[in-house]
């Protein structure tokens, strides 16, 4: 199988555009990404708050696989970049928007990446504590950005809170989220060297 051949994706006007490219890459480039992207209109500031996402989530990939983790690290950029393609699409159709996201990377023949963004809010149950999955790195990588800024979880979940926990419910909903990400993220960082604070120094890479 191919992954992220590096081909240029033609963009024509109109629906179904994808329709015509060749099939056989499951994962599309980084170039790519950012043409889906524009296509779909995703605003500047969503964009530049998924490519942080993605140098947290490329930095993590990198570690963990120095440490045999066998993550695909072309499946995380990816996905890293993709994760919010449908959310500011989702605030008019009330959609959540990594279910709708996951469904338009379908749609467009990347079901690989369509299963990582639908993960990047809520990760399927069952964290294996012996080997991680892209999803859970693209997962806690978007934990760690607020807006285009790397924060701890602490800082991540305040604001969380304060935007979205409007109700009992969803305060109990995100604080349950909060202790499911500081469970995994104890897991990461007991696999590798790095620690959380050092990933608010990454400017690239």
């Amino acid at each position: 199988m191919k992954r992220g051949n590096g081909k240029t994706l033609i963009v024509p006007p109109g629906p179904g555009w994808y329709d015509d490219r060749k099939r056989g890459a499951m994962v599309p480039s980084v170039e790519d990404c950012f043409l889906l992207l524009r296509r779909y209109e995703v605003p500047d500031n969503v964009v530049e708050h998924s490519r942080v996402v993605s140098q947290i989530a490329r930095a993590l990939c990198r570690e963990l696989n120095r440490r045999g983790e066998g993550l695909d690290s072309a499946l995380v950029e990816a996905a890293s970049l993709l994760h919010d393609i449908a959310k500011v699409a989702s605030f008019r159709t009330r959609e959540n928007h990594s279910l709708a996201g996951a469904r338009l990377l379908r749609e467009l023949g990347f079901p690989e990446v369509a299963e990582v963004v639908r993960q990047h809010v809520v990760l399927d149950p069952g964290l294996d504590p012996v080997r991680l999955t892209e999803a859970a790195v693209v997962n806690y990588a978007d934990k760690r950005v607020r807006h285009t800024q790397i924060v701890s979880l602490a800082e991540r979940f305040k604001d969380l809170k304060e935007r979205y926990g409007k109700s009992p419910e969803a305060q109990s909903w995100l604080g349950a989220m909060e202790r499911e990400s500081l469970l995994l993220e104890d897991l990461i960082f007991r696999k590798i060297i790095l620690s959380p604070e050092s990933l608010e120094n990454i400017t690239g890479g």
